[in-house]
């Protein structure tokens, strides 16, 4: 039974990490923008891109940790306790993002327009990189077993930590410019082939960075890299060729089949990833099995994500159909030029 609430949980981090990524990979481009005046367009198709669904995908981080709490209770300890600097950047990052990119819509005024501009961009980077930076503490067996508290500065700042938060800053920008190239199509076509550019240069980035990632994690990290190029090489494999055949895409500027590529090559490394640490939940340390909550409470937890799904997906599925056809009503108010004060 432990089996399938692992599962589950790495399904919904895939989740989280194709649907919440790409909006944290928005506030990427936001933030690379430049100026109020050259920024303009492309922020104005990421508001409108991410403005009805932003709040929803945070949905699957809560269901992340109710599931690691609940079903594997010694592992959620230990990661807490040890990872707690990135965790509690991460939470205040995503509270700052989220409440910046309300308030950004909400104001007048266009000096405090930028202000909250800005938070939301520069936490949109910061999340995710930390997300990746906790992940690499995990991967490279820096969590210690039994609850307790590892290094609280070397579990995150570390090669392969770095290497997990650069690539997660990287990967999520690729998602968004790729997802962008596509809504641009319909909100300001001009702006799919500013989208398509820098869709092609994030997804040559990613590649660069994997390559790097395979020498970083030879030498820290040599249980997952020992996984990664065994069983589960054939998911990176996948991963791989799904990415150059979204990168041929987009280059030809074919944007729907580009998103599903790129979003089966984001995922596939991400199921790699678990295959590669099975059975461990904490390499080498943990196994998922030892680290089970009693059989009941995984049952029970069971039933209510089947309950969930058939509750919560629906309505998800909803809201991205009637948003991808401009239904949804529009949020904030009309831009003003900015008053000079004394």
């Amino acid at each position: 039974m432990s089996t399938a609430v692992a599962v589950v949980l790495l399904l919904a981090v895939v989740v989280y990490a194709v649907f919440g990524g790409a909006d944290f990979g928005a506030g990427f481009w936001d933030l690379t923008a430049g100026g109020p005046q050259r920024g303009e367009r492309p922020r104005d198709v990421i508001e409108h891109s991410i403005g009805p669904v932003w709040e929803a995908n945070h949905v699957w981080l809560i269901f992340i940790f109710v599931i690691l709490w609940t079903s594997f209770p010694e592992a959620y300890a230990s990661i807490t306790l040890t990872l707690f600097v990135p965790l509690t950047i991460a939470a205040l990052g995503i509270v700052l993002r989220g409440a910046s990119f309300a308030f950004r819509k909400a104001v007048v005024d266009m000096r405090y327009r930028r202000a909250f501009g800005a938070a939301f961009a520069v936490s949109s980077v910061l999340v995710p990189y930390c997300m990746g930076a906790i992940a690499g503490g995990i991967a490279s067996g820096r969590v210690p077993a039994g609850g307790q508290a590892g290094d609280p500065v070397q579990s995150w700042i570390n090669p392969t930590s770095v290497l997990g938060g650069v690539l997660a800053v990287a990967a999520a920008a690729y998602l968004a410019a790729v997802y962008l190239v596509w809504d641009a199509r319909r909100l300001d076509a001009e702006m799919a082939e500013y989208f398509r550019r820098r869709a092609v240069a994030a997804a040559a980035g990613v590649g660069v960075i994997g390559l790097v990632g395979i020498f970083v994690l030879a030498g820290d990290a040599s249980y997952l890299f020992d996984g990664l190029t065994s069983r589960a090489l054939p998911l990176v494999i996948l991963s791989a060729l799904c990415g150059l055949g979204a990168l041929v895409l987009l280059v030809r500027n074919a944007p729907r089949g580009a998103r599903l590529l790129a979003v089966i090559a984001v995922a596939s490394v991400i199921v790699g990833w678990g295959v590669a640490q099975w059975p461990y939940l904490l390499p080498e340390s943990l196994t998922f099995s030892a680290a089970a909550a009693p059989g009941g409470t995984q049952a029970a937890v069971l039933v209510v994500v089947l309950l969930a799904g058939a509750i919560v997906v629906p309505g998800f599925v909803l809201l991205f159909v009637l948003h991808q056809k401009g239904l949804l009503p529009e949020e904030g108010v009309e831009d003003r030029p900015a008053v000079e004060r004394g």
